[in-house]
């Protein structure tokens, strides 16, 4: 489960250099320099991702992950406020959605730090 895991937030970091528009929409108006927030934390999730996948550090990769999803959650809830957009249509259900699982996935990423097996 960890390397699927990883391997979601592993695309999940790619997609930041492919997509960097779409992404940049969803950083909240305060923060400045949001292209290079968006290449950051694309950066971000590539390493952790390959850290998990790989299992090079998975539990330091399990509580930097815990930890980057809690920093970019307001970017959900920011997404989910402002009923963007999802394929070309607005859907507040999923939208807010994502804002909840984001707990399951802060859970699992931290008791993957705290796993014996890896």
């Amino acid at each position: 489960m960890r390397r699927i895991y990883g391997a979601i937030v592993l695309c999940a970091g790619i997609m930041h250099f492919f997509k960097e528009k779409n992404f940049r929409k969803i950083v909240p108006p305060v923060l400045p320099f949001k292209k290079a927030i968006v290449y950051i934390t694309g950066v971000i999730e590539v390493v952790l991702g390959a850290m998990l996948v790989f299992n090079k550090g998975a539990k330091f990769a399990g509580k930097g992950l815990a930890l980057f999803l809690v920093a970019v959650w307001p970017a959900n809830i920011y997404m989910a406020q402002k009923n963007f957009k999802i394929a070309g249509k607005r859907m507040p259900a999923a939208l807010w959605g994502r804002v909840l699982f984001q707990i399951p996935l802060i859970k699992w990423a931290w008791n993957i730090s705290k796993s014996r097996t890896v």
